[in-house]
């Protein structure tokens, strides 16, 4: 992980220039009991199929900007799931060692097979992050509609 304290005067300065939104409280919605649920991961992780076309420092003029997401199927082999994070800060490291640090799948998976979960999700998402909030809404209302189809009533925010 990138430590402000440990990066140089101008690159600290740029972070910390990014606005951080604000957004209205929500009240927690109702729905069943842990071990009933249907859960998917949703990363930041910048992760993908070693076919899919890798995350970039696109425009909004492109075909794809930053902001996409990509899908994952739940059966998907650790080798086959590559990230290409664009930001330069990014320590992949943890990844590298274990997948389950961005794409905790095994995890959920035991937690089924224990029934602390009802079930894990056929596919999981993922988005590069450093994408402002706004480029991403409209990729996460497509992906909203994503999970309902897959009977999804749970999802395991990864962020990274």
């Amino acid at each position: 992980m990138a430590r402000l304290d440990l990066m140089s005067e101008l690159e600290r300065k740029s972070i910390l220039s990014i606005p951080c939104p604000t957004f209205a409280d929500t009240s927690p919605q109702p729905g069943p009991p842990l071990h009933e649920r249907r859960v998917a991961i949703v990363s930041t992780a910048g992760l993908h199929l070693r076919h899919d076309p890798p995350f970039s420092l696109r425009t909004a003029a492109d075909d794809a900007f930053p902001g996409d997401y990509r899908v994952i199927p739940g059966d998907v082999a650790a080798a086959e799931l590559v990230m290409s994070h664009a930001s330069v800060n990014f320590d992949r490291t943890g990844f590298q060692q274990d997948w389950n640090v961005v794409f905790p799948v095994d995890r959920l998976t035991e937690l089924a097979a224990a029934g602390h979960i009802g079930s894990v999700a056929r596919f999981h998402y993922s988005f590069m992050g450093a994408a402002p909030p706004a480029q991403i809404e409209e990729h996460a209302r497509r992906l909203a509609g994503l999970l309902r189809a897959d009977a999804v009533d749970a999802v395991l925010l990864v962020p990274v």
